[in-house]
């Protein structure tokens, strides 16, 4: 097959001038075809396939998922060292993170993120969901206050987000997506977590000024600071390379370690942990923002399981008969002692003061949302706006002490009320005179005085709030039918800091 009908010459193109024709006229030699070869078969051949096995453990994987710049200074290698020398903190604390590292590391990897990331509660609270700072930081990530609230997790009296598993994990890695936006460095980043983006940007501006470098090692900044990237590089250091360091890694598949299940009524955490066959110890560390004896659907609308576990919870649910809730939410009407409330719902004063952390000698002020007991009078699931808003305000008791006084020469009611502490209308009001009247030696005259139970309130006047750490509320509906709770089962997959 020397030549071809298919193939044609190559065309002979030529310049024309605007107005001009182009054409090639007849007998025009045409150029030369070089000889084409003859077609023969040969064998194909593709590159090898590289195969990626799955990562044999949580280990390995996030090994794969490192893409931070290395730091390598003193302060890393001292750290190191620090923790290679402690092996039973580095068990205690690998150990506890195998019910979320899971989770973290597949919300790390969604999102293109460096895997360091997911190593970050090892630094911040050796993951433990429950730890809270001299600063008041909480939770696995150590959230701030002001910090949580920016991000959407609730602080009230029933519920502190900033414990949550998946809220606060969110929280924290939507803040540090923002914090490398705005730095465009993680080193950078991960200092203004800890210290504040504020104080890194004022740090930056400085050296700017002053024309010194501007990178994480350059900046002036505290020791904690200075030693956080440290930490977390020595931390990613070991679990690199283990046997360099003789460290010993507890194993942690690469797989989910609790289900999540969706709830739409209250439910008594001791139910939970009855129907789905778990202690409620182990219930509460993979939800450690529900420190109630209830979950409050409407504020807490899903619970974390076991995998296996949340099959069983389902299964006897079904089969469950009687109520889900004993406990509901009451909102004070007026000022009022422990005393007083435990009488209006039916509870004994030392109940209701244990469940709802209510100190000795103090009131509650109106307003407060407090946890009850349920019955006929309060047997209502708990509302959104009370699980999203409960507050328990407290203030000093009141103390109520009468007495007499005896007139001496010279007395008035205004000189005798002065000296007191009472107003002359109130002492002439408890003796039923005037505040004219006339008062003879010796006459007796009835005190009353009132003082605070506390010393410190009464000198400072200040009203006491306190907002305890528990979960949200839900909708009116009656707790008692069985069908209360529906749970829909999502993968954890698919199922927040410092100032």
């Amino acid at each position: 097959m020397a030549g071809c009908a298919g193939v044609s010459a190559p065309r002979q193109t030529t310049t024309a001038s605007p107005g001009e024709t182009r054409s090639t006229a007849p007998g025009v030699p045409q150029a030369a075809h070089p000889p084409l070869s003859a077609i023969v078969s040969e064998q194909a051949s593709l590159p090898p396939v590289v195969t990626l096995s799955a990562p044999e453990d949580i280990w390995e994987r996030i090994r794969r998922g490192f893409a931070m710049a290395d730091l390598q200074n003193d302060l890393v290698r001292d750290r190191e060292q620090w923790y290679a020398s402690r092996p039973d903190y580095m068990q205690r604390m690998t150990e506890r993170s195998n019910r979320y590292l899971f989770h973290i590391v597949e919300e790390v990897e969604r999102r293109n993120l460096p895997m360091e990331l997911a190593l970050l509660p090892f630094i911040e609270s050796a993951f433990n969901p429950q730890a809270v700072s001299s600063a008041r930081a909480a939770g696995m990530w150590q959230f701030m206050p002001a910090t949580g609230q920016s991000f959407d997790l609730k602080q009230n009296a029933f519920r502190d987000d900033r414990r949550d598993v998946l809220a606060s994990t969110r929280a924290a890695l939507d803040y540090l997506e923002q914090l490398h936006r705005r730095f465009g460095d993680w080193h950078l980043a991960l200092a203004a977590y800890n210290w504040g983006q504020g104080n890194v940007n004022r740090a930056i501006t400085r050296n700017q000024r002053e024309g010194r470098p501007t990178g994480y090692t350059d900046i002036d900044m505290p020791l904690e600071t200075r030693m956080y990237v440290p930490k977390l590089q020595a931390v990613k250091n070991i679990l690199a390379r283990p046997e360099a360091f003789n460290a010993q890694l507890p194993r942690i598949g690469n797989h989910p370690f609790f289900d999540t299940l969706t709830l739409s009524r209250d439910i008594d955490v001791a139910l939970i942990a009855s129907l789905a066959d778990v202690s409620e110890k182990d219930f509460r560390a993979l939800n450690p923002s529900i420190t109630q004896p209830i979950v409050m659907a409407a504020g807490t609308p899903y619970i974390l399981l076991p995998w296996d576990n949340a099959n069983i919870f389902e299964r006897r649910l079904a089969d469950h008969k009687g109520p889900l809730a004993s406990w509901t939410a009451w909102v004070v009407p007026s000022t009022m002692t422990a005393a007083q409330a435990a009488s209006r719902v039916g509870m004994s004063e030392s109940e209701l003061r244990a469940v709802n952390n209510i100190p000795p000698r103090m009131q509650v002020r109106a307003g407060s949302s407090l946890l009850v007991a349920r019955s006929d009078q309060h047997n209502r699931d708990v509302s959104e706006f009370v699980a999203d808003n409960a507050s328990l305000s407290l203030q000093p008791e009141i103390i109520v002490r009468r007495g007499t006084v005896i007139v001496r020469r010279g007395d008035t009611l205004g000189s005798l009320a002065a000296r007191h502490g009472v107003s002359a209308s109130n002492l002439a009001s408890w003796n039923r005179l005037r505040v004219s009247s006339k008062l003879r030696v010796g006459q007796r005259l009835s005190l009353v005085q009132t003082q605070r139970s506390s010393a410190v309130a009464a000198k400072s006047g200040k009203k006491i709030t306190r907002k305890s750490t528990k979960a949200k509320g839900q909708s009116v509906k009656r707790s008692t039918q069985k069908a209360a709770i529906k749970p829909t089962r999502t993968a954890s997959k698919k199922k927040a800091r410092k100032n």
